[in-house]
């Protein structure tokens, strides 16, 4: 018996704007219980498909079938601002309506299943990023969804939690739909991709893990590159003949008509590689140049059974010093690093007149209300100008068209490229990251470490992606976990 269908989507085209389609006569089904990931460069579609499944944007042409009304519930990329303020209790229950009377019976259900132990009346907005990782998983699966969505899952989670979600995922009997660019998670779980083309705008179905769908896919544009070349050798050879027969009479001119349609027939018949995402431009971050101590850090607060503990500690970080920064989730992580920064931090401080580049995981830097134009030009170091600040940002794949839009507007991924445009036009003494590849694609990230272990100044960092930390060279590292 054929397995059932849960989702398709048959002959969809959608687009913002008119005659501007981001989907293309896009169809694929999906069958119950299976675990698919959507694969595509950055714009290609795959939030728009998201949207499209829960309704929330309406095709141009086509349509989107759901079997028997199944439900769906997605994990977003973050939690929204207006909600940080609110209990755990208050944040669940948002997702009836009705509010049930077993909703805490529901709540520690749910908690259990994503692996987190937090008092229900601790505000959102407290926890870290990656327990706010893991709320947002819980908050869908609270919802019962027979199709769950998962937007950038693992951004945040410590290796702990991204192999317990690997677990759950794994023993999950429903159907999953997963937006992730870390390659490892997806090849533990993924039964097959639905790959998306930003330039042709269609889809390509593929079956298997994810590595091998990405062998597959490299191999075909191989051979489709290898086709091509031997096609424009055959075209050239031919043209040449052309243009020599086409002056003779008789029978060399027919011949000469004869090979002009093969050469049609040739051009028609090439292959239209694949062409793969713009990545951003090698980059380098100018350094301040500040002599001296530029981070003294003596005591540091960690969490321990929900309760803050203080731990001596001896870490002083000068030019060129690199300090990574470790340990579990939802022990104080980020929180030290935004004490250190807004200068509310009892046992660290940084040396007076350093410029600080801040990259916040939420990027709490950012004035969602600014237009990206303001933004940059609020942070615009002495000695740089409107022209080279256009110029810093078109690497990062900011362009004139971005430049006007309020932040709020922009993509995480595009939110995360403008932070890094900000860090290079500000020039800073002092870089702290705060998982600075949460949200990028992956294709960048190469060129971001490349950047970051060239800088000059001194750096602070947390990352739960190993790759990537691997590449920096870390002169000291501090584990809250081992107190």
């Amino acid at each position: 018996m054929a397995e059932e269908v849960i989702l398709r989507f048959d002959n969809l085209t959608f687009g913002y704007a008119e005659k501007k389609p981001i989907l293309d006569e896009v169809g694929f089904g999906i069958h119950k219980n299976a675990k698919i990931t959507l694969m595509g460069q950055n714009g290609a579609g795959k939030s728009t498909i998201f949207k499209l499944i829960k309704g929330e944007l309406k095709p141009t042409k086509g349509n989107v079938f759901i079997t028997n009304n199944a439900t769906i519930a997605t994990a977003s990329q973050v939690i929204g601002r207006e909600d940080l303020n609110l209990t755990l209790a208050q944040y669940f229950s948002k997702a009836f309506t009705p509010v049930p009377g077993n909703i805490k019976s529901q709540i520690n259900k749910v908690m259990i299943a994503v692996n987190l132990t937090v008092p229900l009346d601790r505000k959102v907005g407290e926890l870290s990023g990656g327990q706010q990782a893991r709320i947002l998983l819980a908050f869908a699966l609270i919802q019962n969804p027979d199709i769950l969505l998962l937007d950038e899952p693992t951004n945040n989670l410590d290796k702990d939690g991204i192999d317990h979600l690997i677990q759950f995922l794994v023993m999950y009997e429903k159907t999953v739909l997963v937006i992730s660019h870390d390659a490892d998670f997806l090849n533990c779980f993924t039964e097959g991709v639905i790959y998306l083309d930003v330039f042709t705008k269609k889809v390509e179905t593929y079956v298997g893990d994810y590595y091998s769908v990405v062998e597959e896919i490299q191999n075909r544009i191989e051979r489709e590159i290898k086709k091509n070349a031997q096609l424009e050798k055959e075209i050239l050879d031919n043209k040449e003949k052309v243009n020599f027969f086409a002056h003779k009479g008789g029978k060399m001119r027919k011949l000469a008509s004869k090979l002009k349609e093969e050469v049609q027939e040739m051009e028609e018949n090439k292959v239209e590689v694949r062409r793969e995402d713009k990545t951003i431009r090698e980059f380098s971050i100018p350094a301040q140049g500040i002599v001296g101590d530029i981070v003294t850090i003596k005591s540091v607060k960690i969490i321990k059974n929900h309760e803050p503990v203080v731990k001596e500690v001896e870490i002083v970080l000068r030019q060129k010093d690199r300090l990574l920064i470790s340990g579990p989730n939802g022990i104080g992580k980020s929180t030290l690093l935004r004490n250190l920064v807004n200068k509310e931090s009892e046992g660290a401080t940084i040396l007076e007149n350093t410029r600080v580049g801040y990259y916040s995981q939420d990027f709490a830097t950012l004035d969602y209300e600014q237009t990206v134009f303001d933004s940059l030009q609020s942070v615009l170091a002495d000695g740089l100008d409107i022209q080279q600040m256009r110029a810093i940002a078109a690497g990062f794949l900011i362009t004139g068209e971005l430049m006007g839009l309020k932040i709020s507007h922009l993509s995480e991924g595009q939110k995360g490229l403008l932070s890094f445009a900000r860090l290079v036009s500000m020039k800073p003494g002092l870089l702290i990251l705060d998982e600075p590849t949460n949200h990028i694609n992956f294709r960048h990230i190469q060129i971001i470490a490349q950047a970051i272990n060239n800088f000059e100044g001194a750096i602070i960092l947390i990352s739960h992606m190993p790759d990537f930390v691997k590449e920096i060279k870390f002169n000291q590292e501090l584990d809250l976990g081992r107190f």
